[in-house]
């Protein structure tokens, strides 16, 4: 049996904690604390530390679910979190005011890990403002130089969805493997 460790990041209530929920076979770890800066306008709770879930796949192999928190100033977890990571899933909130922006930024927090692995972008809360659409994001990523990566409007509410990210990512990393 093989072990997995996918990595769920992006901006502050883009859904990362409620994705790895979502997807896990277990009751999902959370380090949750109140929100005590700008975010507690978003939000009244926040990812501190990680978020953890498990999937278990048809073989017997397990996908670990590691959820980053989206603050910048806890960026010295998502170093610590992708270490021994195949993937990265980067959720993008789009209702937020620059969402292409914070594509760009995140894709240049974790540049270094994505270009030694893979990605997948999620895009969230879509139904709650009509752009930017995902021909958007794919010219960023064009313009970013990170070519052809799978672009998807997800609701991290929903298993399917982020099953569908998870397949998406693993199979840029070998196009046959099945999540």
């Amino acid at each position: 049996m093989s072990h997995y460790k996918i990595i769920f990041g992006g901006p502050v209530g883009a859904g990362k904690t409620t994705a790895v929920a979502s997807a896990s076979d277990i009751p999902p770890v959370r380090t949750d604390a109140a929100a005590s800066d700008e975010v507690r306008h978003i939000k009244p709770q926040t990812t501190v530390a990680l978020d953890y879930g498990a999937m278990k796949l048809a073989d017997g192999s397990t996908i670990h679910l590691y959820g980053t928190p989206g603050q910048e100033r806890f960026d010295f977890m998502w170093e610590i979190l992708t270490k021994g990571g195949i993937a990265l899933i980067l959720l993008i909130d789009n209702s937020r005011g620059d969402p292409l922006r914070e594509l760009h930024f995140y894709l240049g927090a974790f540049s270094g890990f994505i270009r030694k692995t893979a990605v997948a972008i999620g895009v969230t809360h879509c139904d709650m403002l009509a752009g930017p659409r995902l021909a958007d994001y794919h010219a960023e990523l064009e313009r970013a130089g990170f070519g052809c990566v799978p672009v998807f409007e997800v609701d991290a509410r929903q298993r399917r969805d982020v099953c569908l990210l998870i397949e998406a990512v693993l199979s840029v990393i070998d196009p046959l493997a099945r999540a």
